[in-house]
C-alpha cells in the first residue's frame, strides 16, 4: 500500500481574548468644594474607646480537599461510547488533522450513519474524500488520481455501520481515563494492508468524541482532532454522491 492510501485510511478511520486587567481609578477632589459641603469625616471621632473592645478577626476556614480521581470503569467507557455513536446518527463540524508528517489540514466533516461521509478540506489541500455507504472515493485535485475501496477495507469503517458495538466489530485493546479525557484504544485486523491501530477520545463530562488518532498498517499516525460538532444538523445527501468516472479506478 503506498503512503498515500496509509494516510487515507488512517484520515477515514475515523476550536478568547486575553481582557486587560485594567485597575479602578478615582476621580480627583475638586480644588474648590462648595460653601455647604460637609465637613471631612474624622475617623478618630468614630473609632472606638477601647480598640481592644472592637470586632476580632475571623478565623480562616480552610477549604474542604478536592475529592480524588476516580477513572471511569472500562465497561462503563465502552457502553458509553456506544450510546454515543449509537445516537448521532448525522454529525456536522470542523476537523484540524496532523498527518504522519506533521503537516496541518482543515475542513469540514460530515457524516449520515450509515455508511456515509465526507471530508471537505479548505485550501491548499488538495484531496477529497467521499463515501456513499457502500465505497469511499479518494480524489486527489493535484495528482489527479482518483482511487475508490470498500468502506469494508478502512479504519473506522465500525463507525459508519448502522449498529455499532465496539465490544463486537473490533478488538478493545486498552480503556484509560484522566480529568481531561476518555480515550479507548482497539484493533482492526480487516483493513486493507493489514491490522490498524485506533483511539477515540472522548470528552469525560459530555462523552462526546473529540479526537481520533489512527496507526496505520504500515506505521503511519494520523490525528484528527473535532471541533463545533453539531449532531442535529443533517447534511445534504448529494455531498455524499461519488461521481460515475471515479468508479473504474475500484481498488480491491
Amino acid at each position: 500500500m503506498n503512503r498515500t492510501a496509509g494516510y487515507v485510511f488512517a484520515l477515514i478511520a475515523g476550536l478568547a481574548g486575553l481582557g486587560s486587567a485594567a485597575g479602578l481609578r478615582a476621580e480627583p477632589s475638586p480644588a474648590n468644594p462648595p460653601a455647604n459641603a460637609p465637613a471631612p469625616a474624622n475617623p478618630a471621632a468614630n473609632a472606638p474607646a477601647n480598640p481592644a473592645a472592637g470586632p476580632k478577626p475571623a478565623k480562616a476556614v480552610a477549604a474542604p480537599a478536592p475529592n480524588p480521581f476516580v477513572p471511569m470503569d472500562p465497561a462503563v467507557a465502552i457502553q458509553k461510547a456506544n450510546d454515543y455513536f449509537n445516537t448521532a446518527t448525522t454529525m456536522v463540524g470542523d476537523f484540524v488533522q496532523i498527518g504522519p508528517d506533521g503537516k496541518r489540514s482543515e475542513g469540514k466533516i460530515y457524516v449520515q450513519r450509515p455508511g456515509k461521509l465526507r471530508f471537505e478540506y479548505a485550501q491548499p489541500a488538495t484531496l477529497e474524500i467521499v463515501a456513499d455507504g457502500l465505497s469511499v472515493a479518494v480524489h486527489d485535485r493535484k495528482t489527479e488520481t482518483k482511487d475508490v475501496y470498500f468502506i469494508s477495507q478502512t479504519p473506522l469503517k465500525f463507525l459508519l455501520k448502522d449498529h455499532i458495538d465496539l465490544s463486537r466489530d473490533v478488538k478493545v485493546v486498552d480503556v484509560a481515563s484522566d480529568p481531561a479525557s476518555v480515550t479507548i484504544q482497539v484493533e482492526d485486523n480487516s483493513t486493507f494492508g493489514g491490522t490498524s491501530e485506533i483511539k477515540l477520545v472522548f470528552d469525560p463530562a459530555k462523552f462526546t468524541l473529540k479526537q481520533w488518532e489512527v496507526t496505520d498498517p504500515q506505521g503511519y499516525e494520523t490525528v484528527i482532532s473535532l471541533f463545533n460538532i453539531d449532531l442535529t444538523k443533517k447534511p445534504d445527501p448529494n455531498i455524499f454522491q461519488l461521481t460515475q468516472e471515479r468508479l473504474p479506478n475500484t481498488n480491491n
